[in-house]
């Protein structure tokens, strides 16, 4: 395995393996769990990637599914002692979307709805800092200060970095992200001034959902999808909640949401509509500003 694939990658696929390795059992979740005398929310939690994986859990898992061949049990026990080292968000201590994190740092395309706010990939810092702090009033200065770091880091992906190809990222944005005001007009204006000349990146593609269009597919909020360079990673849908977030792997949950998806493109203003309706608005706010 390439040594540049982040922590979270390879507990996906790991993951992915030793599930493959109990359907071949013919055993449930249940029946292992029973067999390991562990919670079969653990068992779920190893085979979809979101818990670290030891070597022992690895081991006591082969056993389980009478995994004979050593050359496979050794791999996967490499496998698992490669997962538990650290993404380069660790050393911003506890993050409560680290998981989401390592996906993004990964995925090769990135296509999000956003409904309230602009995306954090497109947030300049000041707007960032403004979400952060109103979006959790009772978290210290010092942590949003540590929560803006880590989304100016994010958006590396956006150029490219160390000979790797950039993010392509496609994103809806409602109309009511462009009013909200978030901190004050000289923080909007430059936010929607860095919307524009992002939007113009030729792997990046915004579109804003104007207030005419009515009840359309996002209504019901927020979410991302997220596609892998490889062939055995499958795609994700990401829902980000309050208290815990929600991932999406199952084809039918992905495909579902990829084609409402594409009716929120179709009915949202092209590309350059989107950057005159910006642009307007991000005059309206430099008049405002003084």
């Amino acid at each position: 395995m390439p040594s540049n694939v982040n922590p979270t990658v390879r507990r996906r696929r790991l993951g992915q393996e030793l599930r493959r390795l109990r359907e071949l059992k013919g055993m449930t979740a249940e029946e292992v769990a029973e067999r390991l005398l562990v919670s079969q929310s653990k068992i779920s939690r190893l085979e979809n990637g979101r818990r670290s994986i030891s070597q022992r859990d690895v081991r006591d898992l082969c056993g389980v599914y009478e995994v004979e061949d050593r050359r496979v049990v050794d791999s996967l026990m490499q496998m698992a002692k490669d997962s538990r080292q650290q993404g380069w968000w660790h050393a911003f201590g506890d993050m409560p979307y680290s998981v989401y994190i390592g996906l993004e740092t990964d995925a090769t395309s990135l296509r999000i709805y956003e409904s309230l706010i602009v995306p954090g990939l497109l947030q300049t810092r000041d707007y960032a800092e403004a979400v952060i702090a109103g979006a959790l009033p009772e978290i210290s200065q010092a942590d949003v200060d540590k929560r803006v770091q880590v989304r100016m880091r994010r958006q590396e992906r956006i150029q490219g970095s160390d000979g790797e190809p950039p993010l392509r990222l496609w994103t809806v944005i409602d109309e009511s992200a462009l009013h909200r005001k978030v901190g004050n007009d000289a923080i909007m204006r430059e936010q929607l001034d860095h919307l524009i000349e992002v939007s113009q990146y030729p792997h990046v593609t915004v579109q804003v959902m104007p207030f005419g269009v009515g009840a359309h597919p996002g209504v019901t909020g927020q979410y991302a999808i997220l596609e892998f360079p490889e062939a055995t990673d499958s795609s994700v849908v990401y829902l980000e909640g309050v208290t815990s977030d929600l991932y999406l792997e199952k084809p039918n949950d992905v495909q579902s949401y990829s084609m409402m998806y594409e009716h929120l493109r179709a009915q949202a203003l092209n590309a350059e509509e989107t950057r005159k309706m910006i642009s307007e608005q991000a005059k309206k706010y430099a008049r405002q500003s003084g």
